[in-house]
């Protein structure tokens, strides 16, 4: 395993793509110090990044607010065929940047080639939707006046990215806030700041204008304190989890930003026992074990009807022992390792709570010969309500199977949260399907199917797993204000 991300990264088609410096005003910059990256598999490390001071964010800021000026009157059409060009580059550019991500996140590479077309597909999309952000005309009450709205591009944006999607979390934030006219300051996970500095450099190539897009590195904390301290800043998107959204939210409450935010998820997947059990064991395979578990969508609560419970335990634990663990560029691998060391560490901290109250373990655990970052894909049956895996997100590729008796109950039990990202609903009785989506306290609900997300749909929750909505129509509204003009005297 040692060197397969440094190896992979020599080898880059085009090797400029690793770039190292932060992007500000169209310049790249060097930064006071350097931000270790390392390659989550084996803790090696594989660049040295910027580490940008707060006084970069001011630059940033400041660049961005003289950039608005004249981003803002550039017709639509000219930003979406900027942003064409921005989406045709990375596809071209997939492997390298897939690479890229893979050996800074630790995604299996597969996954990484995904991410990377689901990101440019939110470039296209907003590119087109720029074009359609229609006003109204108002059926007067006044006599002599004509009323309408219009929308208009908020201003200065900023995204605070997180780790587990390096790429397309940007393009989905970016794509929108470039679409409505307005220029955006990306702040990455200090993990994984390759893939941000990576599609800025394809950016510059397809002509964005300087301030009109810059990615600025270095201490997560201190620099997102002073985007959101500046005023010129006017919206800001945040994706990561509750806990960081509710701190962000506190501090852009001092300016009264716009404020979009995607947070925890801890996803239910109820299987009714009028349903395949083989479509809902791979629905449910889909559904927990993308990107190794590191996903806010991610199955985390798999409740199963008691008259098919056993069979289905027995028939997805032998689907979850198939699945290949190593490092995200060895072939065919499906589990990579966690990017973070403590969120492998509370992948285990959850079995070994669900082991000590119950809890029967029919494949993975506790032991993973292949270091502190990997986790063993690992299924927990007999799990109850009491146990800390019920009511906190695992974030890893460990599964909790729930039986449950009748409707009522499991949806109760599915809405006993303070999330409501997604939830994930195995049914072929459409009374019940269209009951249980509509008292499901969720953003989005799947009926039989583990996949559902994408440029056109509205990705977005309820209670504390988000305020907003990014992709579709309403992605580019977040990024805009809407103006009523009375013109009078007519």
């Amino acid at each position: 395993m040692k060197n397969l991300a440094k190896a992979a990264l020599e080898k880059l088609r085009r090797p400029d793509l690793l770039e190292k410096r932060a992007y500000i005003d169209g310049q790249w910059i060097e930064g006071e110090t350097c931000l270790a990256v390392v390659d989550p598999a084996t803790s090696e490390t594989i660049a040295q990044v910027a580490h940008c001071s707060e006084g970069w964010i001011d630059k940033a800021v400041d660049a961005a607010t003289e950039a608005f000026e004249s981003w803002r009157d550039t017709p639509p059409a000219q930003r979406g065929a900027i942003l064409r060009r921005w989406a045709a580059l990375t596809r071209e550019h997939s492997y390298d940047l897939a690479i890229i991500m893979t050996a800074e996140q630790g995604k299996p590479f597969k996954e990484s080639l995904g991410e990377i077309a689901y990101g440019a597909n939110f470039l296209e999309w907003f590119a087109a939707e720029a074009e359609r952000s229609y006003g109204e005309s108002i059926p007067s009450h006044l006599d002599g006046s004509q009323l309408t709205t219009k929308l208009q591009p908020i201003g200065v944006t900023a995204a605070i990215t997180p780790w587990n999607f390096p790429s397309a979390m940007i393009t989905r934030k970016a794509g929108a806030a470039l679409a409505a006219g307005c220029p955006m300051i990306v702040k990455p996970a200090p993990e994984t700041p390759l893939s941000a500095l990576a599609l800025a450099k394809l950016g510059q190539e397809a002509g964005i204008p300087a301030g009109v897009f810059q990615v600025v590195t270095g201490d997560a904390p201190k620099l997102s304190a002073r985007l959101l301290q500046r005023t010129e800043v006017r919206a800001f998107s945040f994706t990561g989890s509750t806990q960081v959204g509710r701190i962000l939210l506190r501090q852009s409450a001092e300016t009264v930003k716009k404020v979009s935010l995607e947070l925890g998820g801890h996803a239910p997947f109820i299987v009714f026992d009028d349903s395949s059990i083989e479509e809902a064991v791979q629905g449910c395979i889909g559904a927990k074990f993308a990107t190794s578990g590191q996903d806010c969508l991610a199955a985390n609560r798999i409740y199963v009807q008691r008259s098919i419970y056993e069979p289905f335990v027995k028939a997805f634990a032998e689907a979850t022992a198939a699945l290949k663990v190593g490092h995200g560029l060895e072939e065919d691998v499906d589990i990579g390792p966690m990017t973070r060391v403590s969120v492998a560490n509370k992948c285990r901290d959850h079995i070994g709570n669900a082991i000590s109250l119950g809890a029967r373990v029919l494949t993975g655990g506790m032991e993973n010969d292949l270091g502190s970052s990997f986790v063993s894909p690992t299924v927990l049956a007999d799990v109850t309500d009491e146990m800390d895996i019920t009511f906190e997100e695992t974030f890893g590729p460990v599964a909790a199977v729930l039986p449950f008796d009748t409707e009522d109950e499991v949806v109760r039990r599915a809405n006993d949260t303070e999330y409501g990202l997604a939830a994930y609903v195995y049914t072929n009785d459409l009374r019940r399907a269209a009951r249980v989506s509509d008292r499901l306290e969720y953003g989005m609900v799947a009926l039989n199917t583990p996949k559902f997300t994408g440029a056109p749909i509205p990705f977005g929750g309820w209670k504390q797993s988000g305020l907003g909505r990014e992709g579709s129509r309403h992605g580019l509204a977040e990024y805009m204000e809407l103006k009523y003009v009375c013109v009078g005297g007519l």
